[in-house]
C-alpha cells in the first residue's frame, strides 16, 4: 500500500495549496522533506513552475526530464522544491512541462495547480505538515 502524507503551503499573498506527498517512487526524497518541516522560503518562477530554497540535499532518485500538471518535485541543483501548474521555460510546447533538469517527483497538488497563477514571485512562503 503507497504511504501518502498532506503538507501545507501557504503563501504571503494568502494562496493555499495543500499537496500530497506520495512516498512509493522517490521515499528518500519524501523522508528528507517531512523531516525538514516546517521551514519558510522565498517564491521563485520559471515559467509556469514556482520554486523556492528546500533545507535539505539528497540525490536524485528515479529522477524525470518531463513532469505532470500539479506535480511536486524536488530539484538537487537547488536544491529546491517544485510545483508545476504550466509549461517551463524550458518546454518545447505549452503541453509539455519540461523542468531546467532532472527532478524527483515526490507528489501532487490536491486543489486546482491554476491557483499558483496568483502567487507574486518573491513571496514568503511557509511549508508545514497539514
Amino acid at each position: 500500500m503507497e504511504r501518502k502524507e498532506k503538507i501545507k503551503i501557504t503563501f504571503e499573498s494568502g494562496v493555499k495549496v495543500t499537496c500530497e506527498i506520495r512516498f512509493n517512487e522517490n521515499p528518500r526524497t519524501a523522508e528528507a522533506l517531512m523531516k525538514a518541516l516546517p521551514f519558510e522560503a522565498r517564491a521563485e518562477f520559471w515559467g509556469k513552475e514556482i520554486y523556492f530554497a528546500a533545507p535539505f540535499k539528497t540525490s536524485l532518485e528515479k529522477a524525470k526530464d518531463k513532469v505532470e500538471y500539479g506535480d511536486v518535485a524536488y530539484w538537487p541543483e537547488g536544491p529546491a522544491l517544485c510545483l508545476f501548474f504550466g509549461p517551463t521555460l524550458s518546454s518545447p510546447s505549452p503541453d509539455i512541462i519540461k523542468p531546467y533538469s532532472p527532478v524527483n517527483v515526490i507528489g501532487k497538488i490536491v486543489e486546482d495547480p491554476k491557483i499558483l497563477e496568483k502567487v507574486n514571485e518573491g513571496e514568503t512562503l511557509k511549508v508545514e505538515k497539514f
